[in-house]
């Protein structure tokens, strides 16, 4: 991530000052790990990198699934807290690697198994994911988060041996920056519990003024293609294996309880819920916005809404799903809520960070609050709460492609908007 200005792309290929690496200084088992071009062609995601993306997402569903449990008891609030907790670290250590990776993958061999240490780290995270929701016991997330974020030090520290000037120097307070951090975390364990919640946010914000500090002089060589399509990506696993739970959920209902039509309307929603959240994610490119060091730490620290939304809507169909046939110790109304909540919340995020940069005029500004908005108000609607707001998700997408044509087609001369 970055927080000062970023080198423009170098007209050649090259990025300013960023001493990249051309694809001959990359090959052979063990390589300088040094900055690639900015301006890089043709840069898309690596197999190591979506290999990255399909692991973290077991520890998302296991984080789902314990939001499910504490929920359908009637723990919802104590389940959201553990919930964010869990997810920040998933994604924080998700997303550093994501714009490391951007700015240094040169998929050497030791590059390869440093990444592989983290892998091991989420899948020690995702084993920990219950004790941390049932008992508060944090050992062994706190375990799996320093395997990931100790093997990130490690990638710093290659970087700042192969690298000098202001370079190394951020190579170095990135890497210090993570270690203080990492025992900081220690205060999950030792500290009581009352003092936990308000303990993780002060780390969570000193975590997050670590990228802001380490590129204070000089910022990484991310690249701008490369970074929108991981985010989507990452986006598009999370969207599936919210599918996935909520069809699990669905078919546990009509094989054990037979309620195949009280279900229907459930999974109806769901699916139109799901199809609205990738469209409008992806109705436009997202990589032209992220021009700036400014505009690209926003949009990525902003992700966490829109994907532990995305993540807490699948969680959120388990719930009335389970409420349906009779498994859930909850209300109507918030069996609903626990859909069209995290629903809202996915549309308003997705049009700050998105939608409002392409949107011309009130009519087009105002459709994802608006039917933020709609889809609150569907909480109220019993039984049929989960596909009114399926409805309602779906002509906002309708709406906003009629207004999206009627714009092109008035704009004389103007390029067809990108789908």
């Amino acid at each position: 991530m970055t927080s000062s200005s970023a080198p423009p792309p170098d007209p050649s290929g090259g990025s300013a000052g960023s001493g990249g690496t051309s694809d001959s200084d990359r090959r052979g088992p063990l390589r300088t790990l040094r900055a690639r071009d900015r301006g890089e062609a043709h840069r898309a995601a690596s197999p190591l990198e979506l290999f990255f993306d399909l692991c973290f997402v077991v520890a998302v569903a296991q984080a789902g699934l314990q939001l499910v449990h504490s929920v359908a008891e009637g723990h919802a609030g104590e389940g959201i807290r553990d919930y964010a907790m869990v997810f920040f670290a998933l994604w924080w250590a998700w997303m550093n690697f994501t714009w490391f990776a951007s700015a240094y993958d040169n998929d050497d061999v030791l590059y390869r198994l440093v990444t592989l240490v983290q892998v091991a780290g989420v899948l020690v995270l995702a084993a920990g994911v219950s004790r941390a929701f049932e008992e508060h016991d944090y050992l062994v997330v706190w375990l799996g988060y320093a395997i990931m974020r100790l093997a990130l030090v490690w990638q710093w520290l290659r970087v700042a041996r192969a690298s000098e000037g202001p370079e190394r120097a951020t190579a170095l307070r990135y890497a210090g920056g993570v270690l203080v951090c990492q025992v900081g975390w220690l205060g999950l364990l030792f500290l009581p519990g009352d003092a936990r919640p308000w303990w993780f946010l002060l780390m969570a914000l000193l975590e997050m003024c670590v990228p802001p500090f380490a590129e204070r002089h000089r910022s990484t060589t991310w690249h701008p293609r490369h970074i929108a399509e991981r985010y989507g990506l990452f986006t598009i696993i999370v969207l599936g294996e919210t599918i996935a739970a909520a069809t699990v959920a669905v078919k546990s209902g009509i094989d054990e309880n037979d309620a195949l039509g009280e279900l229907l309307p459930i999974a109806a929603g769901g699916l139109l819920i799901i199809f609205a959240a990738w469209w409008l994610y992806f109705v436009v490119p997202i990589h032209g916005h992220l021009r700036s060091s400014r505009q690209a730490f926003l949009w990525g620290y902003g992700h966490y809404v829109i994907l532990a939304s995305a993540a807490a809507i699948g969680a959120g169909l388990e719930v009335a799903v389970e409420h349906t046939v009779g498994e859930a110790h909850i209300s109507t109304l918030s069996a609903s809520a626990a859909v069209t909540l995290p629903t809202a919340l996915y549309l308003l995020a997705l049009w700050a960070l998105h939608s409002r940069h392409f949107k011309r005029g009130i009519g087009q500004q105002m459709v994802l609050p608006t039917t933020a908005l709609l889809v609150i108000c569907c909480t109220f609607l019993g039984d049929w709460a989960v596909f009114a707001a399926g409805v309602v998700c779906a002509l906002s997408v309708v709406a906003g492609e009629v207004l999206a044509t009627r714009r092109d087609t008035r704009s004389s001369g103007a390029a067809p908007r990108t789908a």
